[in-house]
């Protein structure tokens, strides 16, 4: 392993990667330099084994504390493939059956019109409550019982399993609580010590007081003058009733820099790791479910995962084609419509975004497994070019050619 200690704008960027990978590494530091990096890491593992482990930048703008190897940081939507993975251990095990009604599992969840609804139909995304139409009070998204029951009561925007959109924030609900019925165990309880605990990740749902200094804060994004909107942002703005308005604007006082929002399980935004966490978390994915002496499922789960359950040309939320396995994105290709959708991986892969460009997935077809977060949000709806632009360096990395068709071969 090549060690790397250099000078970025604003501070230095650390830590040990394989040469075969130097490309990677060459990208993170040039994100610092041409992309306007302000704290970020990536991490990445091939068969099990970690090749690329680096960190760097600062934590806040105008302040010299840096982005040490263990800060870590909220990965907003990167956490729905923690809850999604509890989700798939379960079925593993023979106790979750995803084909089941969800009212085996969930009997008040089924009804209003979800009564059709199944466990399934909670991971792609098409069970119908991506957003909740009345207005929920600050504070309501750290109320776990509160938000199942908001759900619950529901009516569904679709019939369950007919279409599908990109539930947000509902997502760690619908699939969390069900994690909850089935093991007895809260979501982060049961992630803690299934998976970040098996694995030795730094990695949370539901984060302890003790890992609070380590927290680096989110710098929100601003976007340009002028700069084209987004057709969810479009949306949104047009129709205040709208998926988009209520996924926007009806989101429970969420504050990615506050205490009492760290401290709660909100499984499809709340995570807080690092790439070292994400990366590890995927590693047994990418390996056929085991990696270093450590089984989290088996590889027709790991085959499971992988492929596409609900996809479309119009994601009733994001408002552009997207394609979601159960409980995982997949590749998608919006470089057409500029920077609004794209996520280009292999198709062998799956894993998830968060916002502002946080990344982890799982490519069993090569072995890889990969994580990037960072504390300054960037552009687009998914991935950005600071994170694009480290997958496609690992990617290359190991032979892979091109993009153009919507996927890496």
């Amino acid at each position: 392993m090549e060690k790397l200690e250099q000078t970025v704008p604003g501070g230095r960027v650390a830590g040990r990667y394989d040469a075969r990978f130097k490309t990677v590494a060459d990208r993170f530091a040039a994100n610092f330099a041409e992309l306007d990096e302000l704290g970020a890491s990536v991490c990445v593992t091939l068969n099990g084994e970690t090749v690329v482990d680096l960190w760097g930048g600062r934590v806040v703008p105008d302040a010299p504390a840096a982005w040490n190897a263990d800060t870590v940081s909220i990965v907003f939507s990167s956490t729905k493939g923690a809850t999604a993975l509890c989700a798939h251990i379960l079925a593993d095990r023979g106790q979750l059956d995803l084909d089941a009604p969800v009212a085996e599992y969930w009997p008040e969840f089924a009804r209003k019109g979800k009564e059709k609804a199944t466990v399934r139909m909670m991971l792609d995304h098409s069970v119908g409550v991506p957003v909740l139409r009345d207005p929920l009070a600050k504070g309501a998204v750290n109320d776990w019982d509160l938000m199942c029951e908001r759900l619950a009561d529901e009516t569904p925007f679709w019939e369950p399993g007919l279409r599908h959109g990109y539930h947000a924030l509902t997502f760690g609900w619908t699939v969390g609580e069900l994690v909850r019925r089935v093991s007895g165990k809260s979501l982060g309880t049961f992630f803690r010590d299934e998976v970040a605990k098996p694995l030795s990740l730094d990695f949370w749902i539901g984060t302890p007081e003790l890992i609070e200094s380590r927290v680096s804060p989110i710098i929100q994004f601003k976007p340009a003058k002028g700069a084209p909107l987004s057709p969810l942002a479009e949306l949104a703005l047009a129709d205040r009733s709208s998926i988009p308005a209520l996924f926007l604007f009806n989101d429970g006082g969420f504050n990615p820099n506050r205490r009492d929002c760290h401290a709660s399980e909100i499984g499809a935004a709340n995570g807080i790791t690092n790439a070292r966490g994400l990366a590890g978390m995927y590693a047994p994915l990418a390996c056929g479910g085991t990696a270093r002496g450590i089984k989290l499922v088996s590889p027709e789960s790991v085959a499971r995962m992988g492929q596409v359950s609900m996809a479309s040309h119009l994601d009733e939320t994001l408002r552009v084609p997207t394609r979601f396995s159960l409980g995982f994105m997949k590749s998608m290709d919006n470089r057409a419509r500029g920077n609004f959708g794209n996520m280009v991986l292999s198709e062998r892969a799956f894993g998830h975004v968060g916002a502002g460009g946080s990344i982890g997935f799982a490519d069993p077809g090569c072995g890889l497994s990969f994580g990037y977060t960072m504390n300054k949000m960037g552009d687009g709806l998914l991935l950005n070019e600071r994170g694009q632009g480290l997958v496609d360096a690992a990617y290359r990395c190991l032979g892979f050619t091109s993009a153009a068709g919507g996927v890496w071969i």
